[in-house]
């Protein structure tokens, strides 16, 4: 019998309801809810590492697999000693790394990168989402490619299509005063997420945006000014008003809301409601300059919804030819396939059937059944 471990820890703290958390609560459902013959032989246990109770279990030396779901660069998501016989750890994208002008580490970030690569020696596997990731990771970690694997994600069963006669839907469009006709975003609005030139191009496009996804609304409720931004312990930058790179960011990006009257932000939704709103959606984009995966492309395209994604190399390889493809750097462009998936009736029925066939490649089952092999590779 093979006993597994996954660290739980990130359903317990600030990621549990964005797409960390979701994908780790996901995981772990899927892999305790397969059935096969085979894993009648595969025990699955969660653990949080950080705390006592975890370390303890860890020690016990009972476990043969211990899987580290999350992994962030600038801090210590991963324990200094190998745990269990084999060790796998899930890096979902290294965003950091790829864009350090506008996620700079400070002092302790860069001491905890260093630790962290360390401890990534003590890994026997590395599960990635995206060959767009995996290429990051070989190439800023220096993990040799055939020890990353790839395993997709997949979005809930409750995105999925329904009747436009439901009358939920009135209730839900109602609720969150929605209009007709707009676009969708759903997320956070760090500058990976390129916001501003979304918003850009709904002006241009004459379409009212939604966003879903509390960060929007919070950046202005809690305000935005040096000492918010200032980061652990970063001093250097407080003490000589050195602003930081997000805060650029964050001011362009409530310029553009102050100069659309046609953005509605709705703060954090629920699974059941958002599920609604895609329904809803005339079309979703995606027009981020990075990504690792992408989920809610998929939940656009499970619910029948037309979907705009940028030409971002994750992006196009999830998405492959069921969505439009613009330059995230050109509004007009943007604007231009926006308005193309509204009101072109034959591209818009061509995008809802291939998004509705792409779907069928991503379930959760399959991501469990590829989890579950790389496992007893290691092993075996």
């Amino acid at each position: 019998m093979i006993k597994i471990a996954i660290d739980s820890g990130p359903l317990s703290d600030g990621h549990a309801v964005r797409g960390i958390g979701v994908m780790v609560r996901e995981q772990i459902n899927a892999l305790k809810n397969l059935k096969t013959k085979e894993l009648k032989r595969i025990v699955i246990e969660n653990f949080d590492f950080q705390n006592e109770d975890g370390r303890k279990k860890l020690e016990s030396g009972e476990y043969d697999v211990v899987h580290y779901p999350y992994f962030f660069p600038y801090a210590l998501t991963m324990p200094e000693k190998k745990q269990g016989k084999r060790m796998v750890v899930t890096i979902q994208d290294l965003i950091h790394l790829v864009y350090p002008k506008h996620y700079p580490p400070g002092i302790r970030g860069k001491i905890n990168f260093f630790k962290q690569k360390t401890r990534l020696k003590n890994v026997d596997a590395v599960i990635t989402i995206s060959e767009t990731s995996k290429k990051d990771i070989v190439r800023f970690l220096g993990i040799p490619a055939e020890k990353v694997h790839v395993v997709y994600l997949a979005p809930k069963k409750i995105f999925r299509r329904l009747e436009i006669s439901d009358s939920r839907l009135a209730e839900t469009k109602n609720k969150y005063n929605l209009p007709n006709k707009f676009a969708l975003y759903v997320g956070d609005v760090n500058f990976n997420k390129n916001i501003p030139n979304l918003i850009k191009a709904c002006r241009v496009a004459k379409i009212p945006l939604v966003i879903c996804g509390k960060q929007a609304l919070e950046i202005e409720e809690r305000g935005v000014d040096l000492r918010t931004l200032q980061g652990p312990r970063d001093w250097a930058r407080f003490l000589f008003n050195i602003p930081h790179p997000e805060l650029a960011h964050y001011e362009e990006l409530l310029t553009e809301f102050k100069k659309s009257k046609s953005v509605i932000r709705t703060g954090f939704v629920p699974d059941e409601e958002l599920a609604k709103i895609f329904n809803l959606a005339s079309v979703y984009v995606q027009p981020s300059f990075y990504e690792g995966f992408g989920l809610p492309v998929l939940e656009g395209m499970a619910s029948g919804t037309p979907v705009v994604v940028a030409r971002t190399n994750a992006l196009t390889e999830i998405s492959q030819d069921a969505a439009l493809v613009v330059n995230p750097k050109d509004p007009k462009d943007m604007a231009e396939k926006i308005n193309t998936a509204i009101r072109n009736l034959e591209v818009r029925s061509r995008l809802t059937q291939k998004g509705l066939a792409r779907i069928k490649d991503f379930s959760w089952e399959k991501t469990a059944r590829e989890t579950i092999k790389i496992y007893k590779e290691i092993w075996e």
